[in-house]
């Protein structure tokens, strides 16, 4: 398992497609936007589920921390029923959110990755995508890496995806 960690708009998707197109095995990609995205509406806009406030912050719920917790234990089990996987996701609580995923894939072997980018420059980005809540780059640029530990880091500023995908190759063989 490749677990990619990075702010909205970071490059974390890119990476993990070009990961897609040099690993020499399939590796399934699913990222915490598909998660989001399978969620009910009406998730997105209560206190339970997940709120992106105007100024770019993302609220979440017990509701859908349960949900996450499921989705991770199924991660965790298609990984160990052999299929590799590079997980795309924003570590809201840093730490935190590390160790809830160490304690559900404890014993795979998991490859963490901080996936940087200027602030700056993934809030351009932000904008340039039109998809995103103006201002969450800024938000998460640096929170989601408080307290993370890496086995690699990897920054998007000027490198592009494709560069990051082979680093991260090297350190997978």
């Amino acid at each position: 398992m490749i677990v990619l960690n990075g702010g909205s708009s970071s490059g974390k998707s890119g990476i993990a497609r070009c990961l897609q197109a040099v690993l020499p095995d399939p590796w399934l990609s699913f990222g915490v936007d598909t998660l989001v995205e399978a969620m009910p509406a009406s998730m997105r806009t209560s206190d339970g589920g997940i709120v992106f406030a105007p100024d770019g912050e993302v609220i979440v719920g017990p509701e859908f921390r349960t949900l996450e917790a499921a989705w991770i234990e199924g991660l965790a089990t298609m990984a160990r029923a052999g299929a590799r996987i590079i997980v795309d996701e924003v570590f809201l609580g840093g730490a935190a959110s590390q160790r809830r995923w160490q304690q559900a894939i404890g014993g795979l072997q998991v490859l963490w990755v901080g996936v940087r980018c200027d602030a700056t420059v993934a809030a351009g980005r932000e904008i340039a995508r039109g998809d995103r809540v103006a201002g969450m780059a800024l938000s998460q640029a640096d929170a989601v890496h408080r307290g993370m530990s890496y086995d690699l880091e990897v920054d998007t500023t000027h490198t592009e995806s494709m560069e990051c995908a082979r680093t991260i190759f090297a350190r997978v063989k």
